[in-house]
């Protein structure tokens, strides 16, 4: 598979997901944004993805269980659950394609086509979860972002990679299908050397019992 197909099969939406004690978002000399106890999400969108992807992190982000319950208990709570804050900040350089030492960014979606896209992605938690707990920071701006990390806790989650056409599909299917007749054929032939060695030992066994039979009748 040549490094463009590659491409096409791996791009997808990445979230890196932190819990946090708080986070807060500068840009200048201003803070535009802030949040107390809750989750800090970077969000990197692809050039690949669609609403399939968005539907998939959102539901992912909202129903984490990285909190703990009303008796302590870890890992059993989402921010939802919890009523607390999130904070989303748009964040390019996720889909970073590293050439030698140079980070590449052509896989990341262009900047006029993400940020209808990034605001779609925010309405939609906003509409999921509670609107005034939903905070973002300025997209396309340098920001300076504080995050207390909690734990530390960091989740990094991808939206189901796929390929992106029949034919790809197809060929990943063959190359499935070879796989899975090299384990068989691998299989059979241990199998089948398994069940000559032990007829070997079987056999040196029965015929040393015959030798020490013999040794004893003779005078």
């Amino acid at each position: 598979m040549n490094a463009g197909k590659a491409e096409l099969l791996t791009a997808t939406m990445k979230a890196i997901v932190q819990r946090v004690t708080k986070a807060s978002v500068t840009v200048g000399e201003d803070q535009i944004s802030s949040i107390g106890r809750g989750l800090c999400i970077l969000l990197g969108i692809s050039a690949e993805d669609t609403q399939k992807d968005a539907d998939y992190i959102v539901r992912k982000i909202l129903n984490l269980r990285v909190f703990e319950d009303e008796n302590g208990r870890a890992w059993s709570r989402s921010v939802m659950d919890k009523e607390l804050e999130v904070l989303c900040v748009s964040q390019f350089t996720l889909q970073c394609i590293l050439k030698g030492n140079k980070p590449d960014f052509h896989s990341a979606l262009t900047a006029e086509l993400a940020q209808p896209f990034y605001n779609s992605i925010l309405e939609q938690m906003r509409t999921v979860y509670k609107p005034e707990l939903i905070k973002d920071g300025q997209f396309a701006a340098y920001m300076q972002v504080n995050i207390q990390n909690d734990g530390p806790v960091t989740i990094c989650l991808e939206s189901p990679s796929g390929p992106t056409d029949a034919k790809q599909l197809a060929k990943l299917e063959k190359q499935q299908q070879r796989k899975e007749k090299t384990r068989s054929k691998g299989n059979l032939e241990s199998g089948r050397e398994k069940g000559a060695l032990r007829s070997k030992a079987e056999s040196n066994a029965s015929s040393g019992a015959e030798g020490d039979v013999s040794s004893e009748r003779e005078p």
